[in-house]
């Protein structure tokens, strides 16, 4: 078993287990439909064996950053249809990752009259919206239990339109502070009903809606993606018992499913924690070692030889390198990544990046 090896991953055959990993790039516009520029970025990283694309919003009130896509009208569904298309014509496969943005959001960017969360506590600090202006977070609305419902079933219509749009399958994001994470830090859930308090408690939404998904599409089509102990937009979790109790609650509740993949970011995947979690879960688990931290070809073809992990998820490497796995595999230089446009519109920095094979 090794990096440039097959992998069998739910209900798709990978060529190799190099995973590109998803990366907010907002090149959709005001609309949220991906365009034919979003299509050329992912076509041109098809080499990878499996494509995750950035977060994609199941309703306008999860949008968490302007020029986001969204997975909520026909013109995007018929939008993501076109990157598959192109993604499927260049030999890719690709899941879409389907993100609620719950309270990293703001009014000025959802359109909505509210943001949501498990609880009405803020974070701390200014977001950017659309125009580049800062504005504090404001004070979520605490979702009820019968609103949770309705989330709950804007993934699962939001997981049955990316199947529809020709999509190999989804990932739940329940990571790096949006609102699946949410529910799981006792930090921002501070709920007294049968979502919050316990471990188990906290644990329980992302079940369910994990549940709900694998219904309407099927297990082999649905992935999901955790960052215990990662510590971002004031999603804490500090004390390792309770990452340990909560996480193990989780994985445990997803196990039965019969995903097709966990994919877990961590500073430390041969560690304790997350070796744990990947017994218990029982399938295949994807690893990155860190967000924002560039993985190289050295770790990441460690974490498959010694059998740490089944496939590794690459974040920033696929930026500047469409063809990086095979500049990997021929030992070729990396382009670097352009940082002043990692998060603007435009080609610059998307898809004008040079290949080998150019």
């Amino acid at each position: 078993m090794t990096l440039l090896s097959p992998l069998a991953l739910g209900a798709i055959s990978l060529p190799n287990r190099l995973v590109m990993a998803p990366m907010t790039r907002t090149r959709s516009g005001d609309d949220g439909v991906p365009g034919p520029l979003v299509a050329e970025y992912y076509a041109q990283r098809a080499s990878s064996g499996l494509i995750i694309t950035e977060g994609v919003y199941p309703s306008h009130e999860s949008r968490a950053y302007a020029g986001q896509p969204g997975i909520v009208t026909e013109e995007q569904q018929a939008g993501w249809a076109r990157v598959a298309e192109a993604v499927r014509g260049a030999g890719g496969r690709m899941f879409m990752q389907v993100m609620h943005g719950g309270r990293v959001s703001h009014t000025a960017i959802t359109g909505t009259e509210r943001i949501v969360a498990p609880s009405a506590i803020a974070i701390e600090g200014e977001v950017r919206l659309g125009d580049g202006s800062k504005a504090p977070y404001p004070v979520p609305a605490a979702l009820t239990a019968d609103e949770l419902a309705t989330v709950r079933d804007e993934f699962v219509a939001a997981s049955r339109r990316a199947i529809d749009a020709g999509l190999d399958g989804v990932e739940l994001h329940s990571a790096n502070g949006y609102l699946l994470h949410e529910f799981l830090s006792p930090h921002s859930n501070v709920r007294d009903d049968a979502y919050g308090g316990s471990p188990e408690a906290r644990a329980r939404f992302v079940i369910e809606v994990a549940e709900a998904v694998v219904a309407e599409v099927g297990a082999d089509r649905v992935g999901i993606r955790i960052s215990p102990s990662h510590n971002i937009q004031d999603v804490l979790e500090t004390d390792p018992d309770d990452v340990r109790q909560t996480y193990t609650a989780l994985v445990r509740g997803l196990a039965p499913l019969g995903l097709a993949y966990l994919s877990v970011l961590h500073a430390e995947p041969a560690g304790e924690l997350v070796q744990s979690l990947r017994r218990d879960f029982g399938g295949a688990v994807i690893a990155n070692s860190g967000f924002g931290v560039v993985t190289t070809r050295e770790e990441a073809g460690a974490l498959v030889d010694d059998d740490i992990a089944d496939a590794v998820a690459i974040g920033r490497p696929y930026i500047a390198n469409p063809d990086l796995v095979e500049r990997w595999d021929r030992g070729a230089e990396l382009n670097a990544v352009d940082e002043a446009t990692v998060y603007t519109g435009g080609a610059s920095g998307y898809t004008d990046y040079p290949r080998l094979s150019a």
